[in-house]
């Protein structure tokens, strides 16, 4: 198991004390990015950079991805690292979302993009015919009339592998791909936005999925840890 340190740094300048976090090697010369004065260390960490012990989920976890025309990068790579996190082992990228070929997926992926399969396809729609051939229960996440609130959702008995739809930014979910889903599924809203973040609303929903997956079959079953 590898370890780093990470070192917190507070600005000499008693009228700035910018506090922020370094790196093992962080040039002692460096200054205050905000009013250049000198550093001193005042805390340190240690980090493991890979961890011995994996919380990933075993072969009964049956939710699977897809983005259909993410445009920022930035996004693809976070809902990469959420996606490893939440023990997704598949990630089908549709119409113009970024694949991790793209540098900007990778600075944000850290690593989940080598970790997790991914594939990419011109055209969601006929993806997801492929995808309902093949046996798979569509489930779009969009806030749309008739939706089903995410918390009020449940997983059924049925052993078919989900695959969770993430439309784009602006656009939402394409419509020919919503008349072939199963189901949608929204996320509450208390402010006055109408969405969230497409890589928070990914993140929100996947971790709710895999909790609703580990009561159903028995936490341990998915989650042995906990």
């Amino acid at each position: 198991m590898q370890t780093s340190r990470n070192y917190f740094y507070e600005c000499d300048n008693p009228a700035c004390r910018l506090r922020f976090p370094g790196y093992e090697g962080y040039p002692k010369s460096q200054r205050c990015p905000v009013c250049r004065s000198g550093l001193h260390v005042v805390a340190t960490t240690d980090g493991n950079i890979e961890s011995d012990i994996k919380l990933s989920a075993n072969n009964s976890w049956q939710i699977e991805v897809m983005l259909d025309n993410i445009r920022s990068a930035w996004n693809v790579g976070s809902i990469f690292r959420t996606a490893d996190g939440c023990g997704v082992k598949q990630i089908y990228l549709c119409g113009i979302t970024p694949t991790p070929e793209n540098s900007k997926v990778n600075r944000t992926a850290l690593g989940a993009e080598q970790a997790i399969k991914w594939a990419s396809y011109k055209n969601a729609v006929i993806f997801a015919k492929e995808c309902k051939i093949r046996g798979y229960e569509l489930w779009a996440l969009e806030h749309i009339p008739g939706a089903i609130p995410l918390f009020q959702t449940h997983m059924g008995d049925n052993d078919s592998p989900i695959l969770l739809i993430v439309g784009s930014e602006v656009a939402g979910v394409d419509p020919g791909v919503i008349e072939l889903c199963d189901k949608v599924i929204s996320i509450p809203m208390l402010g006055k936005k109408r969405s969230y973040n497409v890589a928070v609303a990914y993140g929100i929903a996947a971790g709710y999925l895999l909790y609703l997956q580990s009561v159903s079959q028995g936490s341990r079953k998915i989650l042995p840890n906990t």
